[in-house]
């Protein structure tokens, strides 16, 4: 089983500069969230830096602006690390990481048991555990000439989604919507055509919240009838922006970036609740831990949650990795970067940038996992 692991890495060197290229892409998707970045005042950095090492990472498409920052900032204060994370969705980035070919995955969504179990093949003598390190909210955008406000609530989400409701103007978004100038346009709903724990956190709060609606299971292809699918959350949010009459769901960076109007959910609170790193971070500071040991800090949360200005679809990006058998040339610069990453100052920012940081008390934990590993 070592020997499986250690072949995959031994080209981690090739594998960095393969991805390189693709990042560099990714990286141009990150330009408001950058310019946000770079407007901030900025105080001495504290990072601990690894001398020396490569990092490739792949996975979560939510995580991308978080990852560009981190990654900027990370390598201006250590020039001999190279780290190199390609978005290509959550089912990707496990795949890659338990073929061994990264030694990190960005995941929105835990690690399954049998996940767990085949990730004792990529990590010899243990396992892989999920470590949250970026929250933020889901965001349900729409393009509706017109209507600058919009009022869903989860029953009637899921009709849409799954091409129940059909036109704007039908009877239950006008009694959400009471005064408001709804036009017959037929309504494109739009998913995501990858594996995504976007997707998967998505099905769970339309299940959660309305479940007599939605009988599907939460996973990160999508299965309901219909609709309009597109690669990643920034696909998705592209088609949204383009089309007259479309909804998705995605990451609020990418509704900031193109400037797509949101909607407002009404949770049965007294008031409709806007999507907002604040309103998320609610939510991710409620939920519990779970996880499968100790040291695997997997998140439980409540998305039929009905408290005032709790944001419900939210989610974590988890950074796999395993718990023991990264190998040695890797090691100390995975500890350090996810050390930063899990810092006050690698959390700083992210509220900056549309993200929820972790509240104090879990990034604590999260950092004393990553000093653990061996």
């Amino acid at each position: 089983m070592r020997q499986r692991r250690i072949n995959g890495l031994r080209q981690l060197g090739a594998a960095v500069a393969a991805l390189a290229g693709i990042a560099s892409l990714s990286a141009c998707g990150a330009g408001a969230a950058g310019d946000t970045d770079r407007a901030a005042d900025k105080a001495p950095s504290t990072i601990a830096c690894a001398r020396k090492g490569q990092l490739a990472a792949s996975g979560s498409t939510a995580q991308q602006n978080a990852m560009q920052h981190w990654m900027r900032e990370y390598q201006q204060a250590c020039p001999g690390v190279q780290i190199r994370y390609v978005a290509i969705g959550s089912g990707g980035g496990i795949a890659q990481f338990l073929r061994g070919a990264t030694v990190l995955a960005g995941t929105d969504s835990a690690l399954k048991p049998d996940e767990v179990e085949a990730s004792r093949r990529s990590c010899p003598g243990s396992r892989a555990i999920d470590l949250p390190m970026v929250g933020g909210p889901i965001a349900i955008g729409y393009n509706l000439d017109g209507v600058d406000d919009l009022v869903l609530d989860a029953p009637t989400l899921a009709k849409i989604f799954d091409s129940e409701i059909t036109t704007w103007d039908a009877p239950a978004i006008r009694r959400l919507n009471p005064g408001a100038e709804l036009p017959s346009t037929p309504i494109s709903a739009v998913h995501r055509s990858d594996g995504s724990g976007t997707t998967q956190n998505f099905n769970a709060y339309l299940g959660a919240a309305a479940p007599a609606q939605w009988p599907y299971e939460a996973e990160k292809a999508w299965q309901a009838k219909g609709g309009h699918s597109a690669a990643g959350s920034d696909g998705v949010a592209s088609h949204v922006y383009g089309t007259d009459g479309a909804i998705g769901y995605f990451e609020l960076s990418s509704a900031a970036a193109e400037k797509i109007p949101t909607v407002r959910l009404d949770t049965g609170a007294p008031e409709p609740v806007g999507v907002s790193a604040k309103a998320a971070s609610a939510g991710i500071a409620a939920a519990a831990v779970g996880g499968g040991g100790v040291k695997d800090l997997t998140l439980e949360f409540d998305y039929a949650t009905r408290a005032p200005g709790a944001y419900p679809i939210v989610q974590v990006t988890y950074e796999v990795v395993c718990d023991k058998g990264t190998p040695a040339e890797a090691l100390p610069a995975l500890k350090s970067f996810l050390t930063y990453t899990a810092s006050e100052e690698g959390q700083n920012h992210l509220a900056g940038i549309h993200y929820a940081p972790l509240p104090d008390g879990l990034a604590a934990r999260v950092r004393d996992v990553v000093a653990s590993l061996s």
